[in-house]
């Protein structure tokens, strides 16, 4: 049990680190920009540097995890990011829902659930 809770920790960061770049790249940047003027932009912006490093921290939690599980087992748990980068996208950003995200939102979740029980 301790091992799922270590992999949906690794996935919950590595979402919210998406999520912390998504915040940062709505900073205005001009697409004019020089690309080197650009890439200097969002390597000094804080969203963007802090989202890096949530996924540095996702990827040593995701070491103590898969030293303790099969890999088979728990890289497709990797797939709950999605649902958490869905929910935040709505809440956080208005994103919006249609009718066949959701269809392919469940089928993950239900995939997630199957590989969970095996």
């Amino acid at each position: 049990m301790k091992s799922y809770f270590l992999i949906l920790f690794s996935v919950l960061l590595g979402s919210c680190g998406q999520i912390a770049m998504k915040y940062g790249t709505l900073s205005s940047f001009s697409e004019n920009e020089a690309i080197i003027s650009r890439l200097i932009k969002h390597l000094t912006n804080i969203p963007i540097l802090f989202g890096l490093f949530l996924y540095g921290l996702s990827a040593l939690f995701w070491i103590f995890a898969i030293s303790k599980v099969q890999l088979s087992y728990a890289y497709p748990m990797v797939a709950i990011g999605y649902v958490f980068v869905f929910v935040f996208s709505v809440l956080l950003f208005n994103e919006s829902i249609s009718n066949l995200r959701i269809v392919g939102l469940l089928t993950i979740i239900i995939g997630i659930m199957i590989i969970a029980k095996s």
